[in-house]
């Protein structure tokens, strides 16, 4: 495992850990849009255990295994950050969504109606449902919730995380947040729950959900954008 010199042996650790960078690489990829590749992610992963093969310090009292799924994980995100696969200006307004959802969740104590959330944020229900077709929110996890840097500090995924080293996989596992989910899904407006069941049990794309409930696609983005908001707001209060 070590060289002459003390230093790990690259071949055997490249070779030895590769399937935990494609492992981290899947729990990723499902947490994120279609347009991100997996093979780009394992690519990434693979530089990532190359410079922490070469950086690995024995004294440091970690096990390399820790210490390179960390560097792995950090590779894997600084690339779909430099990707900008979702713009600065769209993750902003899909937060300004959950959050108005949110508050009027609190205060209604019920899903509130797609008019009141366009009232809660100031806007005519035309420019709500363009700005829903616009963000395209496709995601539960954003990057910020899997990396811990986001602009929200207490993200829902951070009080499940437990320590930096833990996989994000397995806080999507956890029995506590899954029936959060499913609880959280059942209470969405009849339509929006056909949506996310079709979306996600049946894996059928915006187009064919739109042929099946008899609308347009567009309208099938709005309604899908405005489910993920409703769930990212409710999974906050678990």
């Amino acid at each position: 495992m070590y060289t002459a010199k003390g230093t790990l042996n690259r071949d055997d650790q490249l070779k030895k850990y590769s399937p935990l960078v494609r492992r981290l690489a899947h729990h990723m990829i499902a947490k994120l849009p279609a347009s991100v590749e997996l093979d780009d992610l394992i690519q990434v992963g693979m530089i990532g255990l190359t410079e922490a093969i070469s950086r690995f310090e024995p004294t440091q009292g970690v096990q390399f295994e820790t210490f390179a799924s960390q560097r792995i994980r950090g590779a894997m995100i600084d690339e779909l950050r430099d990707g900008d696969w979702m713009s600065r200006g769209s993750r902003k307004s899909q937060k300004d969504i959950e959050q108005a959802v949110h508050r009027l969740q609190q205060k209604l104590h019920r899903a509130p109606m797609e008019s009141e959330i366009a009232k809660e944020l100031g806007m005519e229900l035309a420019d709500y449902q363009h700005l829903l077709a616009k963000v395209r929110g496709t995601q539960l996890v954003y990057l910020e919730d899997i990396s811990g840097h986001g602009d929200d500090d207490d993200g829902f995924l951070d009080r499940h995380m437990g320590d930096d080293d833990a996989d994000p996989s397995a806080v999507l596992q956890d029995q506590r947040m899954r029936m959060a989910l499913v609880g959280a899904i059942q209470n969405l407006p009849e339509r929006e729950q056909q949506i996310m069941s079709m979306y996600y049990e049946h894996d059928m794309n915006l187009k064919e959900i739109a042929a099946v409930l008899g609308v347009t696609e567009s309208r099938i983005c709005q309604l899908h954008s405005q489910s993920i908001a409703r769930l990212r707001a409710k999974l906050r209060e678990h």
